[in-house]
C-alpha cells in the first residue's frame, strides 16, 4: 500500500510499504481522512521532542487524527465491526496497569501513541492497524472530515470541561488555532461567554466568524473578570499570562505545549488561590466531541482549510513550516489528507 514516510528532517515522501495485518484484538481500517497537527510538523522538521529523547526515531510513519472504515478484523474481534465507519483513540495503553484499569490509559507508563511508536505506524497511509479497543464509531451525521477532527475535538472538549465554567461565566482562550477555537465552541455549548486571543490579522478575522463573545489581539485583551483561562498556544510565556489574567479562585487550563520550559511563579498560584490543570490527550473527550458534532452543536467543518492527496503532502508540510499555505486553501487552519486522492 502507499504510505507517507519521513526519513529525516525535511526528507519525506510517499512509498510503497507492506500492508498491515490484523492481529488478535486488532482491525485494519481503510483511511478516509487524516489531519495534520503541529506535532506532525515537528516530526517533519526533526524538532519533535520524542526524537530528542530517543522515544521515536526515523523513519517515521505519522498520522493520529483519522477517520475511516473497518476493512478487516483480527481474531477475537466482533465481525460486526466490518464496514463500520470509525475513528480511534491515539493513546494506546497496556490495558493492565492501575491507570488503564481506572479508565486513564493515557497515563499508562507503557503508553504507545499511534504514529509515534515503532509498533504502531500512523494513519497517513491507505490503511492503518489499530486495536479494536481504541475505536469510536462514527454516526452518519459525522462525515469523514469531521471524523478526522474528533481527536483534536476530544482535547478541546476536555479543556472546556476542565474550566468547570458555568452558564454566564467568562472564559478567555489563548490561541485561535484548531484546539483553541474548538475549546471556545464547546464552552459556548455550556452557556459560557467565550473569548479568544489570536496572533495574525487573518487568524483574528477567521475567529470572528465563530460567533464568540470576543476575539482579541494579545495587546488588546479587555479587563476581566476571567473566571478561567485556557492556554492553547505554543508560547512559553502564555501560562504566566493566563495566571496573571485569571480571577482569584479561578482556573488555568494548560493544553498547549511550548518548545521550551514556561516560567511560572508558584507564589501567584497560591496567593490567588488558583487551580492549575494540565490536559494530556483527548481520550476522555472523544465521545463528547462526536456527540457535539453529530448534534450540530459544534460544526468543525469550517476549520478545514484544505484537503490534499498523499503525493502533495511533503510540499504542503514544507510550506506550513515556511509560514505558507497550500494553493487554494480556505481560511481554516486545518490541513486534511485524503489517502485515496
Amino acid at each position: 500500500m502507499r504510505a507517507f514516510v519521513i526519513h529525516g528532517p525535511g526528507d519525506a515522501g510517499v512509498e510503497d510499504v507492506e500492508p498491515p495485518n490484523a492481529g488478535s484484538g486488532e482491525v485494519i481500517v481503510e483511511v478516509a481522512r487524516v489531519g495534520i497537527c503541529g506535532t506532525d510538523l515537528e516530526c517533519f522538521t526533526g524538532e519533535m521532542a520524542y526524537l530528542g529523547t530517543g522515544r521515536i526515531a526515523f523513519p517515521l510513519r505519522i498520522g493520529h487524527e483519522w477517520s475511516g472504515r473497518v476493512a478487516h478484523v483480527g481474531e477475537g474481534v466482533d465481525p460486526g465491526w466490518l464496514g463500520r465507519r470509525t475513528t480511534g483513540d491515539t493513546m494506546l495503553g497496556c490495558g493492565r496497569c492501575r491507570h488503564c484499569l481506572a479508565g486513564r490509559h493515557h497515563l499508562c507508563a507503557d503508553l504507545a501513541e499511534l504514529g509515534f511508536h515503532p509498533d504502531w505506524p500512523g494513519a497517513i497511509a491507505e490503511r492503518v492497524r489499530v486495536p479494536v479497543s481504541s475505536l469510536h464509531p462514527l454516526p452518519d451525521a459525522v462525515d469523514d472530515p469531521a471524523g478526522a477532527l474528533v481527536e483534536p475535538g476530544g482535547n478541546a472538549w476536555r479543556a472546556a470541561a476542565a474550566t468547570a465554567a458555568r452558564p454566564g461565566d467568562r472564559v478567555l482562550v489563548l490561541g485561535a488555532g484548531t484546539i483553541g477555537l474548538l475549546s471556545a465552541r464547546f464552552l459556548m455549548v455550556l452557556g459560557v461567554e467565550a473569548h479568544v486571543v489570536g496572533r495574525s490579522a487573518s487568524t483574528l478575522a477567521f475567529a470572528r466568524t465563530f460567533g464568540l463573545g470576543g476575539v482579541w489581539a494579545a495587546d488588546e485583551i479587555p479587563d476581566g473578570p476571567w473566571d478561567a483561562v485556557v492556554d492553547a498556544t505554543d508560547d512559553p510565556a502564555a501560562p504566566a499570562t493566563a495566571l496573571d489574567l485569571v480571577e482569584p479562585g479561578g482556573r488555568v487550563v494548560a493544553i498547549g505545549l511550548a518548545g521550551r520550559p514556561s516560567p511560572l511563579d508558584a507564589r501567584t498560584i497560591t496567593l490567588k488561590d488558583v487551580t492549575l490543570l494540565g490536559i494530556l490527550g483527548g481520550s476522555a473527550g472523544l465521545d463528547g466531541a462526536i456527540e457535539a458534532y453529530a448534534s450540530g452543536e459544534v460544526d468543525p467543518g469550517p476549520l478545514v482549510g484544505s484537503t490534499i492527496g498523499l503525493d502533495d503532502l511533503a510540499e504542503a508540510m514544507a510550506a506550513f513550516v515556511d509560514g505558507r499555505r497550500p494553493a487554494g486553501s480556505g481560511p481554516g487552519p486545518k490541513l486534511l489528507v485524503d489517502p485515496r486522492a
